[in-house]
């Protein structure tokens, strides 16, 4: 793998969300769906579904941090401002129906941190690593 900062953000938070959502998947019990979730490591709210979302970005990042450097840039970006828009709308949606992933505020802030994370490292680092449009 290459010194890339976009790789190893991407293989490091790709194999922490794939170990979430695996220790998630002991924890939730019966809460497949919806506003109620058990607890992961005493402080994050999990059902299913959560885990199997966790499971599915932590397989992207990771995929893309041990392909190549623009596909870890790109992952890291759409994923930060996906977990941007979740850490945003998960206060509101909190004790509402919407809630169909029990999104905690812990949650909220992991969230928001890691799209600051993900973004900063995605949109400010291996510029030089963006594929080159030939001119025409």
């Amino acid at each position: 793998m290459s010194r890339s900062p976009n790789r190893l953000v991407a293989t490091i938070f790709g194999a922490v969300y794939l170990l979430v959502g695996l220790l998630g998947l002991f924890v939730a019990g019966t809460n497949v769906v919806g506003e109620e979730g058990a607890l992961l490591l005493g402080v994050f709210q999990v059902n299913h579904l959560h885990n199997i979302v966790h499971l599915a970005i932590g397989a992207a990042l990771l995929l893309a941090g041990l392909r190549s450097t623009p596909a870890a840039k790109r992952v890291n970006v759409i994923v930060g401002a996906v977990y941007l828009l979740v850490g945003i709308v998960g206060f509101f949606i909190v004790d509402t129906p919407a809630n169909i992933l029990a999104l905690n505020t812990p949650d909220h802030f992991l969230h928001l941190g890691s799209a600051i994370v993900l973004l900063g490292v995605g949109l400010a680092l291996d510029r030089d690593a963006a594929p080159r449009r030939a001119a025409v």
